[in-house]
C-alpha cells in the first residue's frame, strides 16, 4: 500500500465501508473523504457489472478527488463486492430504484453537504433517470463521461466507421446483415470490432488509464478480497441478455429534455459507441438548460489517463468553486 493511500484511510475523517439496503437487497458502499463537511460524488459506473476505475477496492486510492471530495463508490449489484447471479427477471428500472435508495441514504446521512452524480456511460442511464426524478431536488448537478441517448451499436455511424477502417474485407461484407439483425449477440460481435479496429473506444495517440495500478491497489484493499476482485472482472452479469436488450432499444432523449438540474456531458472526440456527434448535437439543439456539453480531446469512450484527470480536474472546478 502506497504512502498517499495510507496516509488518507487513517487520516481521513470520513473513510468507512458501509451497509445499505438499495432496491430491496443489502449492499455495500464506501464513503471517502478527507472532510466531513465537502461535497459528495456518487460513482455511478460502466457496463452494466465494470466498477472500474472507482471501484469500492479502490478507497484511499484517488486523493485527487478525496482531498477535495467525498466519494461515494458502489459496486452495482451484481459485481464486485456486491456480486450476485443477475438473471434476465432484472431489468433497467431495477438499477434506477437502487440508484434513487442510494441518493436518498446519502442524503439523509449528509444532509448539509452538496451532493453530485458521476455517471459513465451505463452509469449515464441511471443518472439521468435520477435527474429527472422527484430524486433530482435532493442533487446538486450530475456529471457524466460516456452519456447514452439512444441507436446504440446499430447505426449509420458505427457501420461506416467500421466499412472504412482495416477490418479484414469478409467481415466487412458480413457486416450489412450483422447490422440489420439487432440481436444481443450482434450487438456484443459489432462491440469487438469497435474495440478492434477503430478508436471509438480507446484512443491510440492517448496514454492509457493505469489498470494495472487501480487492480494492484484492489488486490491491496481493505475491504476487497480477492474473490471480489475477481467479481470486477468475471461476475453476475455473465449469463444476462435482458439489460442487453434493453441498451439497444433505449432512447434518453426525453427523460433528458426533462432533466432538472446542472447536467455536465464530458464527451471523447473518437467515441463512436456513445456517439460524441450525436450527443453534441443533441445538447445543441435542446431547449433544456441544464444540459451542457465538454469535448473531450484524444479520447474514446473509455478514457485514459490525461482524460480521467481533465474530467476529475472539471468535476472539482465545478463543485468547488
Amino acid at each position: 500500500m502506497n504512502k498517499s493511500r495510507k496516509t488518507a484511510l487513517q487520516t481521513y475523517e470520513l473513510s468507512e465501508l458501509r451497509t445499505l439496503t438499495l432496491g430491496g437487497f443489502p449492499q455495500k458502499i464506501t464513503i471517502d473523504g478527507k472532510t466531513k463537511t465537502a461535497p459528495i460524488l456518487i460513482s455511478l459506473h460502466g457496463g452494466p457489472g465494470s466498477p472500474l476505475p472507482f471501484s469500492e477496492g479502490c478507497r484511499g486510492m484517488f486523493p485527487e478527488i478525496t482531498d477535495k471530495l467525498t466519494l461515494v463508490c458502489w459496486d452495482q449489484l451484481g459485481c464486485g463486492i456486491n456480486d450476485y447471479p443477475i438473471d434476465d427477471s432484472f431489468r433497467i428500472k431495477n438499477f434506477t430504484d437502487m440508484t434513487a435508495d442510494l441518493i436518498r441514504e446519502i442524503k439523509r446521512s449528509f444532509p448539509e453537504n452538496k451532493l453530485y452524480l458521476f455517471g459513465v456511460s451505463w452509469g449515464s442511464i441511471l443518472a439521468a433517470y435520477a435527474a429527472s426524478s422527484p430524486e433530482a431536488e435532493l442533487l446538486d448537478g450530475v456529471f457524466i463521461s460516456g452519456q447514452v441517448i439512444c441507436d446504440m451499436t446499430f447505426n449509420g455511424e458505427v457501420e461506416e466507421a467500421l466499412k472504412s477502417s482495416k477490418m479484414p474485407e469478409g467481415k466487412k461484407k458480413k457486416l450489412d446483415s450483422l447490422m440489420s439483425a439487432h440481436t444481443a449477440d450482434n450487438a456484443k460481435l459489432v462491440m469487438s470490432y469497435i474495440r478492434k479496429y477503430t478508436e471509438g473506444y480507446v484512443c491510440k495517440a492517448e496514454k492509457s488509464a493505469p489498470v494495472g495500478r487501480i487492480l494492484m491497489g484492489m488486490l491491496t484493499s481493505p475491504d476487497y478480497t480477492f474473490k471480489n476482485l475477481k467479481a470486477a472482472l468475471i461476475n453476475g452479469y455473465m449469463k444476462n441478455s435482458s439489460l442487453i436488450k434493453e441498451l439497444l432499444e433505449i432512447d434518453l432523449r426525453e427523460v433528458l429534455e426533462n432533466v432538472k438540474v446542472p447536467y455536465l456531458i464530458m464527451q471523447g472526440d473518437r467515441d463512436i459507441v456513445t456517439s460524441v456527434k450525436a450527443v453534441e448535437r443533441f445538447v445543441s439543439e435542446t431547449e433544456n438548460g441544464n444540459l451542457s456539453f465538454i469535448k473531450i480531446e484524444n479520447s474514446g469512450h473509455v478514457f485514459g489517463e490525461v482524460a480521467m484527470n481533465r474530467i476529475i480536474s472539471e468535476i472539482i472546478r465545478y463543485a468547488c468553486p
